[in-house]
């Protein structure tokens, strides 16, 4: 290949140089410390943030002084709603219900409100909860139908990373929701690299996946591809509008472009084995690294940053090959 052709090649996917940033709610909203180190721009959220980032209803109904959940609001799995409940029954310990009966008028705040996953609202059930028409609604429909964002993520070369969400590398990803439940999508990097896709074929619910199995499919074109299941679980939702418009998932890999949502018992246990956080970091550099080896192997060596990767990599370099890519980087 001349160096015309390996420029032009270069030149089809990517553009300029790229340096690390955050975005997001957490950046709008100011809720972080932005400092640079090696060019990367890292969010630090000051400790006492944390304090309230997940509190456990108990706290916030002032049975007890300081608890963070620790179980996903899931309270029917928790060691600590169980132990607590025990004491309860004992006489030793008031229960967050009559703790909350003993507010009055517009303090008597629905128990999703007390933990933040909704706005300000009151309690019209006298904390009957399994009476409650909104109750039911909020753990069976709401949670399952609505979108959740990232409040922070890191662009590197033109890939985004969030945080908070957990990645396989097989480049999908699992955000734990509430009460168990675990939405599911693919990673910003899988999707630029294959381009919006024709149609997703997506599980049907009720069907159980199993971790690192093959989950779902897509096609674009000629070409398909099979995806692995980042974790365990029975599909309860399937996003109806990725399946009615597949570039949804490019539009929005972590809001509206999820793809379904699984019900998994045991969410610790499943999501032990992916990538989170930090590590994201690190590993995605690892995959951006052996991304520009490949493309380096077919249109010449690279700038020295490596340059910033556009949509649709697959389609502006097909040279790049379908199932190399799919089996490099889906691990399919």
């Amino acid at each position: 290949m001349n160096e015309n052709s390996r420029k032009g090649l270069r030149g089809s996917i990517g553009y300029g140089s790229s340096y690390g940033k955050g975005t997001g709610q957490g950046l709008e909203a100011g809720s972080a410390i932005k400092t640079v180190l090696g060019g990367q721009v890292w969010m630090i959220k000051p400790d006492k943030r944390a304090e309230t980032k997940n509190p456990c209803i108990w706290m916030q109904a002032g049975v007890v002084e300081f608890k963070n959940c620790s179980n996903f609001y899931d309270c029917t799995t928790c060691k600590y709603d169980a132990a607590m409940l025990r004491k309860v029954e004992m006489g030793t310990q008031i229960s967050w219900q009559d703790a909350m009966r003993k507010r009055e008028g517009l303090n008597r705040v629905c128990r999703h409100s007390l933990t933040g996953r909704i706005g300000m609202r009151s309690c019209a059930y006298d904390y009957e909860c399994s009476k409650c028409d909104f109750d039911q609604f909020f753990e069976d429909v709401w949670t399952l139908k609505t979108k959740s964002t990232p409040a922070e993520v890191y662009a590197f070369k033109g890939f985004d990373i969030p945080m908070g969400y957990y990645l396989h590398n097989g480049h999908s990803w699992a955000r734990i929701e509430s009460g168990g439940n675990i939405r599911v999508g693919m990673d910003d990097f899988a999707l630029k690299l294959l381009g919006k896709a024709d149609v997703f074929d997506l599980p049907l619910m009720g069907k159980e996946l199993t971790q690192d199995k093959i989950g779902w499919g897509l096609k674009r074109g000629r070409n398909s591809a099979e995806v692995i299941s980042p974790v365990d679980g029975v599909i309860m939702e399937v996003n109806q509008s990725v399946l009615g418009n597949a570039a949804r998932a490019n539009q929005e890999p972590y809001g509206g472009g999820w793809l379904f949502m699984v019900h998994n018992p045991d969410i610790k246990s499943t999501v032990n084995k992916l990538i989170f956080d930090a590590t994201c970091l690190d590993w995605m550099e690892e995959e951006v690294g052996r991304l520009e080896h490949m493309v380096e192997e077919i249109a010449g060596p690279l700038a020295a940053d490596g340059g910033f990767f556009a949509e649709d990599i697959f389609g502006r370099m097909p040279e790049l090959g379908w199932e190399n890519l799919t089996s490099s980087f889906l691990k399919t």
